[in-house]
């Protein structure tokens, strides 16, 4: 096939280029960028590409920060709890946290918000009997009670901003640390516009302005112990978006004021991975509503100077929800995303922009997130770049991304020609498969599947963070597994189930832990939920749950959906209960090679459950009729080769589908197929040569694939 050129996005370096500018050509680049920590001179400038340019619009703005410090960022932070053994007790606020990123907010505004809680009895301490001791940033609780214990909750600046402290501290710059704004403030709303305007002015050569995300980043408090560095992360928080004006605003929109328990919430936090409540839903609203109306403004500047925008789906992205209905107001021309596996690109492919884009790792650090060596003594760039580029590319199959592209600094791949010549390989593979989808979408099973969470659309292709984040949830493992599959995907929650969304649906899935906004937590105490899915099932309909499905206490089952599912979980009132024992079946979706955990206190509630795994004798997958439709039970579901494998043929089983058209006959590899163009893709996902076959209309094909590579056919 003809070499095809563009849809890349590479990172420039001044000092470099030279180099800047082969890569730009050997890789087919049409778009050079610069990075944080990195300046793009004139000759790459003046070298015909577009140029993207990054702003993280809340730092680099140290001189104003410095003489306007009661304006940065602020956040609830929370103290461990401390038992009182004598009448009196001091409270150190900071000593738990990394003293470089916060300062306290002990000015009136914010200190009517500050409170100390007596949480063996799990009540707010009156004022009047504790005092703030400011030169030694102590809380001194007067009339403490022996032996309970106190937190204090306050408010605190944020005074280095995170991600440039996360890249110094990797990077071991030794520069200036950072600080972030907050736009909350009418003043720093007038210096930010004026900014922008004068930024456009001086930026002739930009085609597209970044915004690294918009303005509150996500929430990520450092500890003060090497033992515990990183107290409390979650990529979809809003605790970062907090302030004394924002509450002062927020209790005049809507009537009522929070406090800092309903933030710190005792020290859990209310983390994405529990359901929300009113009070959380007003905040999101109020957060977005402020994100979008003034990130706006800045848009429409960067629109009068004849410049693009595109938004940076990581970061400061908070208050810029992709799957809002109100995301579109903002008026970006693109969303680019930081990607390690596939259900991001299928979270960027979602998106209502103009062009997607998504970028691809390793970055060009020294080392990776996880602190292992990258690009330097020791890494293997080129073995990770294809670790991830197998997940990615199943998710490139089913969805169109427009571009591609790399961050970080390029002099860093001089050491590494094998990275140099694959990135060449996976960005040609990747025009491929971008033209490819210009003729049309791929073939899918007709066969629509619904997850359903607490927050439904709103998370579409996503929990909180990327996958090695949240790689414990059983979810995370499903949507990986649905991102290349051949199938439509649709996220929902349980008012949708109410509102008659299953009526297209064929497979619904609901996975996670109980209690979590995977399997919805006490949503599923609503009878006419449990009605709606129960008929539904009923008139055909297959309920897939794992791990915890349905789960919600006070119920008459732990397990609500254990009538459709046949099975359900002991937790401690049925020790004294006769049980069903296994009946075993076998279905061929499920694989022999199968080898799962099984579910602790798990048991059989119908004597028509049937077993179709199991492990020391304890059941892993199960199946039990229910009118024209049936349940399946999964104990957990871990995405490998295998159980990707499982989720498709049961899939193509639900559907009907025995002819299997355009599906590989070996777990290892998978194919698309693209009637637009009559072209046939078949990848090999393993890290050695396969062989397989795949069914069409033109007959078996059979294919050999060399490890992690690719095959085109016009058939």
């Amino acid at each position: 096939m003809s070499k095809l050129q563009g849809g890349f996005t590479l990172p420039g370096e001044a000092g470099y280029e030279d180099l800047t500018l082969k890569l730009a050509k050997k890789w087919g680049a049409d778009v050079i960028r610069d990075s944080d920590g990195t300046v793009l001179s004139d000759d790459i400038l003046n070298a015909g590409y577009d140029i993207y340019s990054t702003i993280c619009i809340i730092r680099d703005h140290n001189a104003w920060a410095k003489e306007n410090k009661d304006k940065l960022q602020q956040t609830f932070l929370i103290t461990s709890p401390v038992t009182a053994k004598e009448n009196t007790l001091s409270i150190d606020l900071l000593k738990d946290f990394f003293k470089e990123q916060f300062s306290l907010n002990d000015k009136e505004a914010a200190f009517k918000y500050w409170q100390v809680y007596d949480r063996t009895l799990g009540k707010e301490v009156d004022k009047s009997l504790w005092k703030y001791e400011k030169a030694t940033g102590t809380v001194e609780i007067l009339k403490a009670t022996p032996f309970h214990n106190y937190t204090v909750s306050f408010l605190a600046y944020r005074i280095w901003e995170e991600i440039s402290m996360y890249n110094h501290t990797t990077n071991h710059w030794d520069k200036e640390h950072l600080m972030q704004i907050d736009p909350r403030y009418k003043e720093t709303r007038e210096y930010l516009l004026d900014w922008m305007e004068n930024w456009c002015k001086e930026h002739p050569a930009t085609n597209v302005v970044r915004f690294t995300s918009m303005f509150y980043n996500f929430a990520w408090i450092w500890g003060s112990s090497v033992r515990n560095p990183h107290l409390f992360s979650d990529w979809a928080s809003y605790d970062f978006t907090v302030s004394d004006i924002a509450l002062d605003e927020f209790s005049k929109k809507y009537g009522y004021s929070l406090t800092a328990e309903d933030f710190v919430n005792g020290g859990k936090f209310h983390v994405t991975h529990m359901p929300g409540n009113k009070k959380k839903a007003d905040w999101m609203e109020f957060t977005n509503d402020f994100v979008i109306t003034f990130g706006k403004k800045l848009i429409d500047i960067v629109h009068k100077y004849g410049k693009k925008a595109y938004v940076f789906y990581d970061d400061s992205w908070v208050g810029t929800e992709p799957y809002n209905d109100r995301f579109e107001e903002f008026g970006f021309d693109g969303l680019i995303k930081c990607v390690f596996s596939g259900y991001e690109v299928r979270l960027c492919a979602g998106a209502k922009v103009d062009t997607h884009e998504i970028r691809l790792h390793p970055y060009l650090f020294p080392v990776g997130l996880g602190g292992l060596p990258t690009f330097m003594e020791g890494g293997n760039p080129t073995l990770d770049a294809k670790k991830y580029w197998i997940h990615i590319r199943r998710a490139l199959l089913r969805e169109k991304i427009d571009r591609i592209g790399l961050g970080g600094y390029l002099h860093l791949v001089e050491g590494f020609p094998d990275f140099v010549d694959y990135i060449e390989k996976i960005s040609d593979e990747f025009r491929v498969i971008n033209s490819l989808h210009d003729a049309g979408k791929p073939y899918t099973i007709p066969c629509k599947v619904a997850v359903l969470t607490y927050w439904g659309h709103l998370r579409s292709w996503t929990l909180s963070g990327h996958f090695h984040e949240t790689y414990m949830h059983d979810l995370i493992h499903i949507n990986e597994a649905l991102s290349g599959l051949p199938v439509e995907v649709e996220y929902i929650n349980f008012e949708d189930v109410k509102a008659g969304k299953l009526k297209d649906v064929k497979l619904l899935i609901n996975a996670g832990r109980a209690g979590s906004a995977w399997s919805g937590g006490d949503s599923w105490k609503d009878p006419e939920v449990l009605s709606t899915i129960t008929k539904w099932v009923n008139d055909g309909g297959v309920f897939l749950g794992v791990n915890e499905p349905s789960a919600a206490l006070g119920m008459d089952r732990f397990f609500t959906m254990a009538h459709v599912l046949g099975v359900d979980k002991d937790l401690g009132d049925r020790v004294c209960h006769g049980h069903f024992a296994n009946l075993l079946s076998k279905e061929d979706w499920v694989s022999t090679e199968y080898d799962g955990k099984a579910k602790k206190h798990l048991y059989i509630v119908d004597e028509e459950t049937k077993v179709l795994s199991e492990k020391d004798g304890k059941a892993l997958i199960t199946t039990h009729p229910f009118g024209k439709g049936r349940g399946i039970y999964m104990g957990g579901f871990e995405v490998n080769f295998i159980t990707m494998r499982m989720l498709l043929d049961l899939i193509l089983e639900i559907a009907g589908d025995k002819e299997k058209l355009y599906i590989t006959d070996n777990k290892n590899c998978e194919s698309a197929f693209y009637p637009g163009s009559n072209t046939l893709i078949v990848i090999n996902n393993s890290e050695s040569k396969q062989v397989t076959k795949v069914n069409t209309k033109a007959g078996v094909k059979e294919y050999t694939i060399e490890p992690y590579d690719t095959v085109i056919d016009k058939l």
